[in-house]
């Protein structure tokens, strides 16, 4: 029998999700109708993210084997914000900073311990990207009218790439079974390290008026470091994944 345990960032997801709901339905009527008095130069955003990690090197194919661990435990809800600076009407350079976390219950699959009772361990998986991103818009986001007045566009797409660094933390808890001897261990394992990190996504933004847009973006990551610690012995641990995101930002 597995049995998994929550996901500690849920919490977070619903935070973003809540903020988004409570905006004015008279704002979301509105349909980017709405204007400022100048064209915007900066847009911040929070957001909901939910990343699909490839999980395919060798520690997360080691704990799917030995563990009743799925390869979608390993995936990740979190948070993220944003700043983005506005260089033209259709390219922004922005900073990015994300974090998530999974956690999952589980038990050894051949083994159980001498009362009978399933083998027990938790094991977990963060990571904490930052990177510096080009967003290029696919059309103008709005239009000038005489001198006082910028109107947006309804709807945005949007496409880019980027770079940074990502911090990562594999911890496993509980425990554990002495291959050599089948002698059972208690034992905190972890490996963390940070790795270069770059990506291309795309996206859309939906203006809800002048000031408040909602946003959805696709995002691939790449990359990979050595595990250290306790896990020495495994090849380079597989960042690579698919993030979605959904997010709520205000231009000013």
């Amino acid at each position: 029998m597995s049995r998994r345990g929550a996901r500690s960032a849920w919490p977070l997801f619903a935070v973003a999700i809540s903020v988004m709901m409570i905006l004015p339905v008279e704002a979301l009527a509105q349909g980017g109708d709405g204007f400022l008095f100048k064209r915007p130069s900066v847009q911040l955003s929070i957001r909901g993210d939910y990343f699909v990690p490839r999980a395919g090197s060798e520690i997360f194919d080691f704990t799917r084997a030995q563990l009743t661990v799925d390869k979608r435990d390993f995936n990740t809800v979190g948070i993220g914000a944003e700043i983005a600076i506005r260089t033209s009407e259709r390219v922004d350079v922005a900073l990015s900073f994300g974090y998530g976390r999974s956690k999952t219950l589980s038990e050894f699959r051949d083994f159980i311990g001498t009362d009978d009772l399933p083998i027990l361990q938790t094991t977990e998986f963060t990571r904490v990207p930052v990177t510096a991103n080009v967003k290029v818009y696919l059309f103008d986001r709005g239009r000038t009218v005489s001198r006082f007045a910028w109107i947006p566009s309804k709807v945005a797409p949007y496409v880019g790439g980027g770079a940074g660094i990502v911090w990562y933390e594999f911890v496993q808890d509980g425990e554990f079974v002495d291959f050599d001897d089948l002698d059972i261990f208690v034992d905190h394992l972890s490996s963390s390290g940070t790795s270069a990190t770059g990506h291309v996504f795309g996206g859309l933004d939906l203006s809800i008026d002048g000031t408040w847009v909602l946003t959805g973006e696709g995002r691939y990551s790449f990359g990979s470091v050595e595990m250290g610690e306790d896990f020495v012995g495994f090849d380079n641990i597989d960042l690579n994944g698919l993030q979605l995101t959904v997010g709520i930002g205000v231009r000013f």
